[in-house]
């Protein structure tokens, strides 16, 4: 299944792009798709109320706001570096182990909200990653196990304030969580859609022109190491976020001089089967 959340912000209700395309309000199944519904039984009954309601449920408007797939997990957890290329193009060396750093929940939005550069920033970027999406408590797993505690996968925008995350001393946290940089969605695609998601095409575009091009085979680290890795040191809980890293193109690995997001830029992304997003920059008011 592929599941959104639509409306104002702060006020989402849960979705369902059925198969042939229609766009529905599933409200009367009576759950959000938060942390309850995914490490219960929330997919599976959402399954067969839509056998029996799909066809007289709402549909939602094109016009309506997406909001992102899941409502605000525990945490949100990243892969630095996790592409043998962008490691290169940052000048880092290729890590023996996974490096992760968190964003805040608060810089979570929808696909299509407005990306807003913080007052005070001068380096901003984008990163299109995939966002795994945990869907059973997870501690100490196996990587032979991993897979079981994934509800499904999403597109994540990881945007970055390259100065806070690299030039303020301390962790990369204080340049990834600023308000609006974890656009995630359109879609949470369940695990069952995605037969191998280390096997998915990636890219971004800036102003119309692909800076980003790659797939996630590319990863140095795959999605049950990552699951599996992650759950030795912190449990996991279900609508946990584990954005997988991303591939070369970023605004600060460009020669001879990198370029950063400015207002007015427009950046759009996609992975392959997980839907696009589109974001337009805009200056803190």
């Amino acid at each position: 299944m592929k599941l959104f959340r639509f409306g104002p912000s702060g006020s989402e209700k849960p979705g369902v792009l059925l198969a042939d395309g229609r766009l529905i309000d599933v409200s009367a199944f009576g759950a959000d798709y938060d942390e309850a519904f995914l490490g219960g039984d929330g997919v599976e009954r959402l399954r067969a109320w839509l056998s029996e309601h799909a066809a007289t449920a709402p549909e939602v408007a094109a016009t309506e706001r997406l909001g992102p797939c899941i409502a605000r997990p525990s945490k949100i957890l990243c892969a630095g570096l996790n592409y043998r290329d962008h490691a290169a193009e940052s000048g880092m060396a290729i890590p023996a182990e996974p490096i992760l750093f968190s964003k805040a929940t608060s810089a979570l939005v929808g696909p299509f909200d407005d990306v807003v550069i913080p007052r005070g920033a001068t380096k901003t970027d984008w990163e299109v990653e995939l966002a795994i999406i945990i869907g059973a408590r997870a501690s100490g797993v196996t990587e032979a196990e991993a897979l079981n505690h994934v509800a499904g996968y999403a597109v994540m925008n990881d945007v970055s304030e390259r100065a806070w995350q690299l030039e303020r001393g301390g962790q990369w946290l204080k340049g990834k969580s600023a308000d609006t940089f974890a656009p995630l969605g359109p879609y949470l695609v369940t695990r069952d859609e995605v037969p191998d998601p280390e096997d998915l095409n990636l890219w971004l575009s800036l102003n119309g022109q692909r800076v980003q091009d790659s797939s996630t085979a590319q990863m140095i680290f795959g999605v049950a190491h990552l699951v599996s890795y992650i759950s030795q040191f912190m449990t996991l809980l279900p609508g946990d976020v584990i954005s997988t890293g991303t591939p070369p193109g970023v605004g600060m690995g460009i020669k001879p001089e990198p370029i950063y997001l400015q207002a007015g830029d427009v950046m759009e992304l996609e992975v392959a089967g997980l839907g696009r997003q589109r974001q337009l920059v805009k200056a803190a008011e």
